[in-house]
């Protein structure tokens, strides 16, 4: 993925993002949260995955540039209602960072959860992607605390559910 084809993807620049719908889908999601929290950002020791990724609740998305997989988001609701939802394990590689790539993930995890009934999402996100977050519509919500042993903060969004 990382390379001299990413930068042709970068020129082309058709973002699409979607739920993994086949093993090999899957398998390219998780191989991206690895390579940004694993070998990049290196807080986790061998891999990111946790029991939430089994449950059958939990969507995981790709962000694709050109048909390619170049960013992955997870996002699950926090109840039985699916009323209250978490977005988690964002991550776009690092070359790709700059070409609203990000953005498109987040506003595709935020319209999920509200088209399933979802009526607030929450994340906790890095100290250094706050103002993106702010940006995108989220809110703060208390005070930064340690999660996976770095600093996140706590923020909000109300979503759009069908109905509402």
């Amino acid at each position: 993925m990382p390379g001299a084809s990413s930068q042709s993807l970068v020129s082309a620049g058709t973002i699409d993002c979607r739920v993994a719908s086949s093993d090999e889908e899957l398998e390219a999601h998780f191989e991206l949260r690895r390579s940004v929290f694993v070998s990049e950002q290196a807080l986790f020791a061998h891999d990111d995955r946790d029991e939430r990724d089994d449950r059958e609740s939990t969507l995981h998305a790709l962000g694709l540039i050109d048909g390619e997989p170049c960013g992955a988001v997870r996002l699950y609701p926090l109840e039985r209602s699916w009323r209250q939802w978490k977005g988690d394990r964002l991550a776009v590689l690092p070359e790709l960072r700059t070409h609203h790539l990000g953005a498109e993930l987040v506003r595709f995890a935020v319209a999920t959860a509200g088209r399933l009934g979802g009526a607030r999402m929450i994340a906790h996100v890095q100290l250094a992607n706050v103002r993106f977050f702010e940006h995108l519509g989220w809110q703060v919500e208390g005070n930064p605390a340690p999660f996976h042993g770095v600093d996140h903060q706590l923020m909000s969004i109300r979503l759009m559910s069908r109905g509402a």
